[in-house]
C-alpha cells in the first residue's frame, strides 16, 4: 500500500480518547518509517467526523479509535458510506463485540463458555437492587455494557459496594452488566487476520485488571507465553479463535479470557481495535510471534477493506450450485 495516502484516525469522544491518541501516534510513526504517506486525523467530540474524513482525501483509514463511536461500528459505517477502506472488523462485528450483552448471547449460542451475568438499567430502581441481585452472590464484577479499557469496571463484595459501583457505571452507560466473579488467571490472546498469534498472561498487582492497571507502567506483570500446560494453552487459543468467529470479527483482535485452576476457561470479550501503546498487549503477543511493531502495523494496514461491498458467495454454496446444475434430480448429499 506504499503510494497510498493513509489516514490514521485517532482521538474520538469516548473515555478512551487519551489511549487512542497514544495508539494513533505510535501507528503513524511506524507507517512513516515504512515510507507511507500518513495523515494524522484527530477527531474531537465537536467535529463533523464525516466532513473531516472526506476532506482528508485519504485512500485508506487505519482506525486507532477506542470506545464509543470509534469501536462500535459507527465510524466503520461512515467509512463504508464514504467508500474508504478501513482496518479492523465490519460494522456488524464491531457493534456486536462492543456490546457486552449481545456478545455474551452469541457466545452462549455458539457454546462458548462465558461468566453468567444479569443486567441493571437506568430505568431500574437502585432501591430494588437486592431483590434483583437475589442469590447471585458475591464477589461480583460490575461493568458498563458498551465501554472499553475496563472503564467503570469494579469488583464488589457486598450490597453497599454493588449499589455504588452500579451508580458509577450508569454514568457511563444506560445498561450495566453484573457478572459473576471467577477466581482465575487473566489471559489475552492475539488474533491477526484469523491467525492466532499466542496468549499472554496478565497479573495485575492490585488484583483486578482495570484502567489503571492497563495503562500505568509497573502496575501489571506480564508472562509471555501464558503460564499454562501445553494442552491447556492450545485449548485457550482454540477458544479465542472460536469467539472471534462467533462475532464475525476480522483484522487484528484481542480476546480476553479467564483460566481457572480447575481446568475451566471463560471468554470475557473480543476487542476489535486493540490498543497499540507501549503497555498494550497485542504488540507484546505479536512480538513473540515474530512481528516487530512496524511489521504488525503494516500487516494490519494490508488487510484494510470495505466489508459491505466485497461479500462473496461461500465456496461451499458455489459447489452446491454447480452440482445441482449437473444433476438437478440427484440430492446434494448423494451427488457427493
Amino acid at each position: 500500500m506504499v503510494g497510498q495516502r493513509v489516514g490514521v484516525v485517532m482521538g474520538g469522544s469516548s473515555g478512551e480518547r487519551d489511549v487512542s491518541l497514544r495508539t494513533g501516534d505510535a501507528i503513524a510513526r511506524a507507517l512513516e518509517d515504512r515510507g507511507h504517506e500518513v495523515s494524522r486525523i484527530e477527531l474531537g467530540a465537536a467535529d463533523d467526523w464525516s466532513s473531516r474524513l472526506r476532506a482528508a482525501k485519504i485512500d485508506v483509514a487505519f482506525l486507532a479509535l477506542h470506545g464509543r463511536l470509534g469501536e462500535d461500528g459507527c465510524v466503520q459505517g461512515m467509512c463504508e458510506v464514504l467508500g474508504i477502506p478501513y482496518t479492523g472488523s465490519s460494522v456488524l462485528a464491531s457493534a456486536l463485540a462492543m456490546d457486552k450483552v449481545k456478545a455474551k448471547e452469541l457466545f452462549r449460542l455458539h457454546n462458548i463458555p462465558t461468566p453468567s451475568a444479569y443486567t441493571f438499567t437506568v430505568d431500574d430502581d437502585l432501591a430494588d437492587i437486592e431483590e434483583i441481585h437475589g442469590s447471585f452472590g458475591f464477589p461480583a464484577i460490575v461493568k458498563p455494557r458498551g465501554e472499553g479499557s475496563s472503564l467503570g469496571v469494579a469488583k464488589v463484595n457486598g450490597y453497599g459496594e454493588l449499589v455504588e459501583a452500579v451508580r458509577k457505571a450508569l454514568q457511563l452507560d444506560d445498561v450495566v452488566l453484573v457478572e459473576r466473579y471467577v477466581a482465575a488467571r487473566e489471559v489475552q490472546v492475539g488474533v491477526l487476520d484469523g491467525r492466532v498469534l499466542g496468549a499472554i498472561e496478565v497479573a495485575p498487582k492490585k488484583g483486578i485488571y482495570d484502567y489503571e492497571a492497563k495503562y500505568t507502567p509497573g502496575m501489571t506483570e506480564y508472562f509471555m507465553p501464558a503460564r499454562l500446560p501445553p494442552t491447556r494453552y492450545l485449548g485457550v487459543l482454540n477458544l479465542a479463535e472460536r469467539a472471534v468467529r462467533a462475532l464475525g470479527c476480522s483484522g487484528a483482535c484481542r480476546v480476553d479470557l479467564l483460566v481457572t485452576e480447575d481446568a475451566n476457561e471463560y471468554v470475557l470479550e473480543v476487542n476489535t481495535l486493540p490498543g497499540m501503546t507501549p503497555t498494550s498487549l497485542l504488540p507484546k503477543i505479536a512480538h513473540a510471534a515474530g512481528y516487530d511493531f512496524t511489521s504488525l502495523c503494516e500487516s494490519i494496514l494490508s488487510s484494510a477493506r470495505l466489508h459491505a461491498c466485497t461479500r462473496k458467495r461461500p465456496a461451499r454454496e458455489k459447489q452446491h450450485s454447480e452440482v445441482e446444475q449437473l444433476s438437478p434430480a440427484v440430492p446434494f448429499a448423494q451427488a457427493v
